[in-house]
């Protein structure tokens, strides 16, 4: 295995032998098998490791035994602590996503204060095989069918020729030792599930399905050569970039082009907005000047002749405003809105999923947003007001329970701790006359 990697280095020119090359290590399989096979190739390189602090003590044991590594080959050794979890909550983004970017953006850290010429990570053929079906599921185009490439700015990726079967046989016939991460044989996690449910499945279909999706991940590729110049033809003539975080859309432009959501898409999904918003996006094109349309790191406005697309703060900070002709908000928590009259055979829901609001006490845009510091309400049925924070010890919500939680508000007031409390104030009484309903998902 040691030739074939020298091999598959050598014929693609991912980088020469007097490079210098910092190497991502878990401590897992994979990362464990390719320092080996550098080490035994004569490659000079050093380990880098992150602890995410996402396993307690199973993480601890990781950095300590990815340094025990670095020593037997006698590497250098940097490490770094993440507060992960409160990064991505600050961020509005997901726990996976806040361990890639705090990854990579050390990683370069790392290379240019010491020089080092490449950053190289583990991933393999089964990684491949799994980012093909994840951003399937997730809804994309057609560069999230061609996997990961090999060589992406200073990243390289040198163990894509090799399967998991065959990294596994390497570790065993050189008798490495490695970390099992407790949570790779949970099915809670979409990547797991791909591992260990979709892909035996499509195995048991066809023993040859691997090859033969590696073998369309590699026609998709050269496909998207000739599909990109045709967008980066398009970005020219229709984007003009206003400030480092503004950049705004011509309406009259993207009206030319067919298909419009096709193209609206590419155009938008670096600053991460789904195949939803853009269909959104495009229905709203002629209707709604002024309404807005959000990802996890930008907001879109549809002005009258440009969509201008923004950066945002993280989600903790931000806020998204519901207009009084709002029947579906998408993002950053899905909700349907009707307006209802009161009638005599009015029957209240008692689903913490459903909320009925008294019109008469909305003066809109409503607001939603996460809740913050000092945020304090009546819930429904008491007498006195309540901390959150109390409230959310009362429920015993955990970490992860709270960072989820969206408030709907009436200016600074909370009406709906959505999905599981209302405002005592907002409630139906005896004199409503019209009311919103309120439905979670």
């Amino acid at each position: 295995m040691v030739e074939r990697l020298i091999k598959n280095i050598e014929s693609n020119q991912l980088f020469s032998s007097n490079d210098t090359l910092l190497v991502g290590v878990s401590g897992g399989i994979d990362s464990v098998v390719l320092i080996d096979l550098l080490y035994n190739a004569g490659y000079a390189f050093d380990v880098a490791h992150c602890n995410f602090n996402l396993r307690g003590e199973e993480s601890n044991q990781d950095e300590i035994f990815v340094q025990g590594l670095a020593a037997k080959y006698d590497k250098q050794f940097f490490c770094k602590s993440f507060d992960t979890r409160n990064y991505a909550f600050e961020e509005g983004i997901s726990i996976e996503m806040a361990a890639r970017d705090l990854r990579y953006h050390w990683f370069e850290e790392i290379r240019r204060a010491n020089r080092y010429d490449w950053i190289l990570v583990a991933h393999h053929q089964d990684d491949q095989a799994e980012t093909f079906f994840l951003n399937l599921a997730r809804g994309t185009g057609i560069f999230g069918l061609t996997g990961m490439k090999e060589v992406n700015g200073k990243i390289i990726r040198p163990l894509l020729f090799a399967a998991r079967k065959e990294i596994e046989a390497y570790a065993s016939s050189r008798d490495l030792h490695y970390r099992e991460d407790s949570t790779n044989a949970q099915t809670d996690y979409q990547r797991n599930k791909i591992r260990h449910l979709i892909l035996p499945l499509m195995e048991e279909l066809n023993p040859s399905f691997r090859e033969g999706l590696l073998t369309t991940i590699s026609h998709l590729k050269d496909a998207s050569l000739i599909y990109n110049r045709a967008i980066e033809a398009i970005k020219e003539r229709v984007i003009s970039r206003k400030s480092p975080d503004t950049i705004e859309i011509s309406i009259s432009e993207m009206k030319l082009l067919d298909p419009l959501p096709t193209y609206l898409f590419e155009l938008l999904k670096e600053y991460h907005f789904n195949g939803e918003v853009v269909e959104d996006l495009v229905k709203s094109i002629d209707k709604q000047s002024g309404k807005q349309f959000f990802s996890p790191t930008h907001r879109a406005i549809l002005d009258r002749e440009v969509i201008i697309v923004q950066k945002q703060d993280g989600q903790s900070s931000m806020r998204y405003y519901v207009d009084e002709k709002t029947t579906d908000v998408a993002f950053p928590v899905k909700l349907s809105i009707t307006k209802h009259r009161r009638t005599v055979d009015f029957r209240l829901s008692n689903s913490d999923r459903i909320a009925m609001i008294d019109s008469a006490k909305l003066q809109f845009p409503l607001i939603l947003r996460k809740w913050q510091k000092g945020d304090y309400f009546k819930p429904l049925g008491m007498s006195g007001i309540k901390k959150l924070s109390d409230f959310f010890i009362d429920e015993k919500f955990s970490l992860n329970d709270k960072e989820k939680t969206w408030i709907l508000a009436n200016g600074e007031e909370i009406v709906w701790i959505i999905g599981f409390r209302l405002d005592d104030r907002y409630k139906i009484t005896p004199a409503t006359v019209d009311y919103l309903e309120v439905r979670l998902g």
